[in-house]
């Protein structure tokens, strides 16, 4: 696995609690069935996950680590979902059935994963009918005004992801990948996040002048000497004046493929 580089301090789960499965897997919604045993890679703190359930007739949870299964569990439990469990896995090796799920997807992973190609063939080994993933595009977000020290959050990012084994742009990578783990039957799509409104951009870059002091991130950067303490200072500053202008605006671009694999 390569490393995790968002971690889960309270500035990242602050982001990934906001999560729905309308604004986030709203190109799997329409395939899915009442009765389907769905897999849900890499759940996170489980919003997602919690709002599949409500779709279908089973979800199983899979996380890396006992540490994000426990945010999985503790989300389905606030909310009350009887028919969803987590395990802890590793998405290249799954030790689960061949079929053993109807649809599997993952939202945010294949970016993150050593080999995502064949994250995807393990994806679909398990599946009988679809194979589903959406994931960040970082390098075609774009935003208003055009912020020097933003384009160096960016370009910081970058940096930390793939020296921990990462693609940033797996968005634009997701069907050449999907074709790669000899899927064939592949419906294309994108979407975006749009973050406009003072409180959308309160929200957003309030959270990203926290996560860029106080996250797996930023202490990465710290400790591989990739930036100083007083640069992400700037750049923590440069997201909160972004947030406090009125014609501030992001749009944060993501790929998604949908492949049937119907045995």
């Amino acid at each position: 696995m390569a490393r995790y580089t968002h971690g889960h301090a309270e500035s990242v789960l602050r982001s990934h609690r906001r999560r729905t499965a309308e604004d986030s897997c709203g190109y799997l919604l329409p395939h899915l069935r009442p009765g389907d045993r769905l897999l849900d890679v890499g759940s996170g703190p489980g919003t997602i996950t919690a709002d599949l359930a409500g779709l279908v007739g089973e979800v199983v949870a899979l996380e890396a680590t006992e540490e994000a299964a426990a945010l999985t569990a503790a989300e389905l439990d606030r909310r009350g979902v009887t028919n969803a469990t987590t395990v802890v896995g590793d998405v290249h090796a799954l030790d689960l059935q061949d079929d053993g799920f109807d649809v599997v997807h993952a939202h945010q992973v294949l970016q993150h994963v050593a080999d995502p190609v064949g994250a995807l063939r393990e994806m679909a080994r398990v599946s009988r009918r679809v194979v589903a993933a959406r994931d960040s595009d970082y390098q075609s977000f774009a935003w208003h005004p055009d912020l020097p020290v933003l384009d160096r959050w960016l370009a910081l990012y970058d940096a930390a992801a793939r020296a921990n084994g990462g693609e940033p742009q797996a968005g634009r990578r997701l069907l050449a990948w999907a074709h790669a783990a000899g899927l064939d039957d592949v419906t294309p799509s994108s979407s975006t996040w749009c973050f406009a409104t003072p409180g959308d951009r309160e929200w957003w870059g309030g959270m990203w002048a926290d996560r860029i002091l106080t996250s797996a991130l930023s202490d990465q950067l710290l400790d591989q000497r990739m930036a100083t303490a007083a640069e992400l200072e700037q750049i923590a500053d440069g997201w909160r004046a972004w947030a406090a202008d009125p014609d501030g605006w992001i749009s944060l671009h993501h790929g998604e493929v949908l492949a049937r694999v119907d045995r």
